[in-house]
């Protein structure tokens, strides 16, 4: 696009930095930003009436364009459509006898919607004699008592006792921020762990299993537990690096309380990544959900009546896993092992030999005697 007439009175040395539209390649309001150039030339051209009638846009409008760019010495992004957000914004006016109420109702019953408050609250506005607020409004009432700190909700606090007075008195939950997998992706093994837990029930009584899957290998690995705690976590997490071939760098969980306190220490200690994944998302463990349907269908099921021993019933487990991760061909691998892939992906330009999966313990070699 040609821009003749674009920098009346901008000097000439200053011209060199201004005359294309490459500079707008990636701008997100390129078109706004041509379609003004387009105008500015129009109007040179062609005059202010004519202008007017193609475009809709006045004299004033393109002086204003015009004085944008020799401010700018010429540079087009200056033609870029500003904020029209108000200087000055409307403060939101709220009667305090309907706020009184809604923080009164809500802290007598807390975790309640709006929609169960309107009808108390149009009681309430019609016996004080005052207009009534739409649902809506409700619920933007509440935002602001939270972000005001009148309101908290009951999951926010708990009771802890005051040894000094010896009362009970509410304190605040400070919670951690936890990491997210956002757009991270795995490229080899070890990359990514996903881990989860199962809970069983066998003749009335509760048995937990804890799984581990690497997501680009698929190796697996298991292990029940009497109860679900951050300390069997921990267990687990200690027995999964023992077992793994590999060096785990990142691993995701749920938001599941055993993966809280001991369990982010040792990971911690250990410098692994911890991602959570989202609240209620399951799709986002969605490796270790599969093998989880895997275990309880080809194991856990057909091996009920071992639970009341779970030494007995993790010895089966590990053949069942040692099967699965050595024997067992996987569609997602091209119908080949978790192990045999790990080796082929890891090992394909080395010199190490073909019986390196079957090495059982680490030996260096003899050191040569000096004579």
């Amino acid at each position: 696009m040609e821009l003749r007439n674009l920098y009346g009175g901008i000097r000439k040395r200053d011209r060199k930095q201004l005359s294309s539209l490459a500079v707008l390649i990636n701008h997100p309001q390129r078109a706004a930003i041509e379609e003004r150039v387009k105008i500015i030339e129009f109007f040179d051209k062609h005059g202010v009436k004519v202008t007017k009638e193609a475009f809709g846009v006045g004299r004033s409008t393109v002086y204003r364009w015009k004085k944008a760019l020799r401010e700018g010495r010429g540079r087009l992004i200056n033609l870029a459509p500003q904020s029209r957000k108000p200087h000055r914004l409307r403060i939101r006016a709220v009667n305090p006898l309907i706020k009184g109420c809604i923080l009164e109702y809500r802290e007598a019953h807390p975790k309640v919607g709006q929609e169960a408050i309107k009808p108390y609250l149009d009681n309430y506005c019609k016996e004080h004699g005052i207009k009534p607020v739409s649902i809506a409004t409700i619920g933007r009432i509440i935002s602001d008592l939270k972000e005001s700190g009148e309101l908290e909700d009951s999951n926010k606090r708990i009771l802890s006792w005051n040894a000094k007075f010896g009362t009970l008195r509410y304190r605040r939950i400070k919670r951690q921020k936890k990491l997210r997998r956002k757009g991270y992706v795995p490229q080899g093994a070890g990359d990514l762990v996903q881990i989860d837990s199962i809970t069983h029930f066998a003749a009335g009584i509760k048995k937990y299993l804890i799984t581990a899957v690497d997501v680009n290998t698929r190796f697996a690995f298991a292990c029940a537990y009497p109860s679900l705690s951050s300390l069997a976590a921990r267990d687990f997490m200690g027995k999964l690096l023992m077992v793994t071939p590999f060096k785990i760098e990142h691993i995701q969980t749920d938001n599941g309380h055993e993966f809280e306190k001991y369990f982010r220490e040792y990971v911690a200690e250990n410098k692994i990544v911890h991602y959570n994944t989202y609240p209620k998302h399951p799709q986002s463990n969605g490796y270790i959900e599969r093998f989880n349907r895997t275990i309880q269908e080809q194991y856990v099921h057909n091996n009920e009546h071992r639970l009341d021993d779970l030494n007995d019933f993790n010895r089966g487990l590990m053949d069942y896993l040692i099967w699965y991760n050595t024997e067992k061909p996987h569609r997602g691998l091209h119908l080949q092992t978790p192990l045999d892939y790990w080796i082929k992906s890891s090992f394909a330009n080395s010199k190490k030999s073909h019986m390196y999966r079957y090495r059982t313990c680490v030996c260096t070699p003899p050191k040569k005697s000096v004579r």
